[in-house]
Order: structure tokens, then C-alpha cells, then sequence
């Protein structure tokens, strides 16, 4: 890669990581070509990105971005996804293929500019998604006004029953 194509990389990984709001970093060594390219199309119709990323230029990135990480973590070969939403199906689509693969490992992320580990990673794949917890939330309020009208309804209909049996005795 020539100096300036390096360059542009690190703007490039640099505006990335303004715009992300996290970066997932995997060990992608030993998953074969189509496998990544699989995983990359995957995840693109999940709404994030996953590339594959030499470490010195990110490191560059990260400084250009004032973001500081441990220089001994991305070593080895590296890949990123990239999460622009709060959406977690981006990850949930990484860790399903992690399950069916066994590969790539999650080695560690930033997540609104803060390093975490690969197991609050694990953890936040584990989250349901913004749509089952909209949809527990309004089964959670609809479930009250439910059960008040059926009581309504109910005490209503006991007074119905109620008067029809009187009116039935005269």
C-alpha cells in the first residue's frame, strides 16, 4: 500500500469512527475468503460494516480521533464491525455467525468511546432488540387497561344477568 493510499485509509477509518457509534474488534484468522465475504453481506443487510483492518493504520485513526486504546490489543489479524445505530442486529448477526462458525473471536470494542471487553460484548448480543422491548413495553401498558375492562365489562354483565333473572321472577 503506497503512502498515500495509507493515508486516505486512516481519514477514511478516522471519519469512521466519528460517525460509529461503536467498533467491534475480531480475530478474523482462519476464516476463509468467502466465509468473511458472506459474514460482510450478513452484516450489511443488518445495517453495519465489517472490514478487515490493519492495525497501525487504526491505531493512527484512533489518535487522529483522540481515542486511546491499549497498543497491545489489536495485534494479530484484525477485523472491525461497525455499529452507526443503537441497533444491535449488526452484532446479534456477528455473534449468530460466531456460533455457527466458531469464528472469528471477539477480541474487544468501543462502545460510546470506551473500551469494553469481549464479554460485556457477549452481553450486549444478548440484549433484545429496540423492537421486542417496544413491544414488551406497550404489552406491559396495554395489559392494565386489558384487565380493567374485562372487569368492567364482567361486573357489568353480572348486573345484566342480574336484572334479567329479577325481571324474570315477576
Amino acid at each position: 500500500m503506497k503512502k498515500s493510499q495509507k493515508f486516505l485509509t486512516v481519514d477514511n477509518l478516522s471519519a469512521k469512527l466519528k460517525q460509529a457509534k461503536s467498533l467491534i474488534f475480531a480475530d478474523y484468522s482462519g476464516l476463509k475468503v468467502n466465509q468473511i465475504n458472506k459474514l460482510r453481506q450478513e452484516i450489511k443487510k443488518a445495517g453495519g460494516e465489517f472490514e478487515v483492518i490493519k492495525n497501525t493504520l487504526i491505531q493512527l485513526a484512533l489518535k487522529n480521533s483522540q481515542l486511546t486504546i491499549d497498543n497491545s490489543q489489536p495485534a494479530g489479524p484484525t477485523a472491525g464491525l461497525w455499529l452507526y445505530s443503537d441497533d444491535l442486529t449488526p452484532l446479534k448477526t456477528l455473534m449468530a455467525f460466531i456460533k455457527k462458525n466458531e469464528l472469528p473471536k471477539i477480541k474487544f470494542g468501543l462502545w460510546d468511546k470506551t473500551v469494553i471487553d469481549s464479554e460485556k460484548i457477549i452481553q450486549l448480543a444478548n440484549l433484545p432488540s429496540i423492537e421486542e422491548l417496544r413491544a414488551k413495553f406497550i404489552g406491559s401498558l396495554k395489559s392494565p387497561l386489558y384487565r380493567l375492562t374485562t372487569n368492567l365489562n364482567s361486573n357489568v354483565l353480572k348486573l345484566l344477568y342480574l336484572l334479567k333473572a329479577k325481571g324474570g321472577e315477576n
